[in-house]
């Protein structure tokens, strides 16, 4: 008799190889996409893990409870994202903060004025990075790019317009009832206003073409 862990690993696995199918064929040489085994993760993120490997990594156990479109729609977002260069790279700028403030107060005690010019310059530059990287605006404006690939994605894979944006709609809406952190809750509804407003740009634009 087959017990309940070996079916649900059989239903994990035909899930993974299912996404693999719906993923463009010239990502997938270089794109894999995995179950994660870590506690409490996000729902589904990429990361690097290689020079050029890109690992998309999902908590199938929330997965599952999302409807069929929901996952297709949400999985194409993160495709986007890396079709769009996006996914978050090595922290390297966090380290090279802690380089320069380090070097800056070594050049203070030897007063060597071109060293600390150059660990204030390092300073300035991972500085920015950090803020460009933490940015609310510039977060949002990737994550709204990536909804719009996956709106385009969808139809490429045979969804019309109309449902694409309906399922995509319906699985933000689905993740902010799920989310307790009110700031995660606030990006999602951020999201899902900037896709109601492509989505009736969209609908005045075929009904424009209708009339011509």
């Amino acid at each position: 008799m087959t017990s309940y862990a070996t079916s649900s690993a059989k239903a994990e696995m035909s899930e993974l190889r299912r996404l693999k199918t719906i993923m463009p064929p010239e990502l997938q040489s270089w794109v894999s996409v995995e179950g994660t085994t870590e506690v409490n993760p996000p729902l589904i993120r990429s990361e690097e893990v290689g020079s050029d490997q890109v690992e998309i990594q999902i908590d199938l156990v929330k997965w599952d409870a999302l409807a069929m479109d929901q996952r297709n729609l949400l999985f194409w977002h993160e495709i986007s994202r890396v079709q769009n260069d996006t996914i978050p790279k090595d922290g390297w700028e966090m380290a090279a903060l802690a380089i320069g403030l380090g070097g800056a107060v070594g050049e203070l005690w030897v007063q060597d004025i071109l060293l600390l010019i150059l660990a204030l310059s390092l300073c300035g530059v991972s500085g920015y990075r950090l803020y460009v990287k933490n940015n609310g605006e510039k977060q949002l404006k990737v994550m709204t790019d990536a909804d719009e690939k996956a709106i385009a994605l969808a139809t490429r894979f045979g969804y019309t317009l109309p449902n694409a944006y309906k399922s995509l709609g319906s699985a933000l809406k689905t993740l902010i009832d799920q989310t307790s952190s009110k700031s995660q809750r606030t990006k999602y509804e951020r999201r899902l206003q900037a896709l109601k407003r492509s989505a009736n740009k969209a609908k005045a634009k075929v009904q424009s073409a209708q009339v011509e």
